[in-house]
């Protein structure tokens, strides 16, 4: 690449952050048949593939249960691996809503999934508000997650150009971390690994993302029951809708020196209050 300066024009190498498609699909057995359906396709950075596959199956009401789930792997076979397309593959018996395998979801690394965002079709799935006690948080803690975030994002050090996004304890530590080009792709990382581990719900993690706040990160969050959402820049009008119907904890604008509180200030103590 060439870089340009007042007076100055020289070649340079620049690494640049990854972005490929990749098609999710789900497999599932009907009597001797193995039936293949395709269900979405993402632009992601790859990597934790079958996290992300996982994830986003579980956010949209398409898996309840890692019981659900014989295997997840890549399609084709030896020469012709596809490194691109993901089966997710169901036990015998388990079955899922034909009509969520049929929403032909088309996401992109920006906005996530289209045309999808409204409250009404996270209460359909039957999620219910988030109970008030279950986690409360330092104002101290808050305000030091964004750096805490970045100290491990490796390959954004080195491209600047991925999101993260991050689960922390009430104590500060921070226990897992993805990158992605797409922030709910991130997110989805990172709630696909807490489903595949058997870790869910996550009532008493916060979840710290970098950016903005989306209705999407919001609806995921709210599907892994996690309380707290932490935002390094601020949250769109949707996402505070959400989080105020599903009594959620959204900040935003997260600094060390102050943030802003949208919904559910009872879970945040005001400094040296803990």
């Amino acid at each position: 690449m060439e870089r340009l300066e007042p007076g100055h024009r020289r070649s340079v190498k620049d690494e640049v952050a990854t972005e490929e498609p990749l098609e999710i699909r789900v497999d599932t057995l009907e009597g001797t048949r193995r039936i293949s359906r395709s269900v979405s396709v993402t632009m992601r950075t790859p990597g934790h593939d079958f996290e992300l596959a996982a994830g986003f199956l579980f956010g949209e009401g398409i898996l309840r249960s890692r019981d659900q789930v014989r295997e997840i792997a890549y399609c084709g076979v030896g020469e012709h691996q596809e490194y691109n397309v993901v089966s997710v593959r169901l036990r015998k018996g388990m079955e899922v809503d034909p009509d969520l395998l049929t929403r032909n979801f088309y996401t992109s690394s920006s906005c996530g999934v289209c045309g999808k965002a409204s409250l009404e079709a996270v209460e359909i799935r039957g999620c219910e508000a988030l109970p008030l006690g279950s986690l409360q948080v330092e104002a101290g803690l808050v305000g030091r997650l964004p750096d805490l975030l970045l100290r491990g994002q490796a390959t954004f050090q080195r491209t600047g150009g991925l999101h993260a996004a991050g689960l922390v304890t009430r104590d500060g530590e921070l226990q897992l971390l993805r990158e992605d080009v797409g922030r709910h792709n991130a997110v989805d990382k990172v709630v696909g690994h807490a489903f595949l581990e058997g870790e869910l719900p996550l009532q008493q993690r916060i979840l710290v993302v970098s950016g903005r706040t989306s209705f999407e990160i919001m609806q995921k969050a709210l599907m892994a029951r996690i309380p707290v959402v932490v935002g390094v820049g601020a949250p769109s009008s949707l996402a505070v809708d959400l989080a105020r119907e599903f009594n959620m904890t959204l900040v935003g604008f997260a600094r060390s020196t102050g943030f802003n509180v949208y919904t559910g200030g009872d879970r945040i103590l005001d400094w040296g209050e803990a």
